[in-house]
């Protein structure tokens, strides 16, 4: 399996910005808990329109859109 790099949005100003995917991914969240990680991809409603990752919560996206 290849693993995804991807660097932190530097340009999303959300506040909560440290749950969104693009964040916890460049920290390594995924590799560090992948089981939190899926619970929060596992059954995705939303995409984000800049990184276009899928999510169960919107809040977990920059900009996200309903699937």
């Amino acid at each position: 399996m290849v693993e995804l790099k991807t660097q932190d949005d530097l340009e999303c100003r959300d506040e909560s910005h440290s749950e969104h995917l693009c964040y916890l991914i460049s920290q390594g969240f995924h590799l560090s808990d992948e089981q939190e990680f899926r619970a929060l991809i596992g059954k995705p409603r939303f995409a984000c329109r800049r990184c276009s990752r899928v999510a169960n919560s919107g809040k977990n996206l920059c900009v996200p859109y309903d699937l």
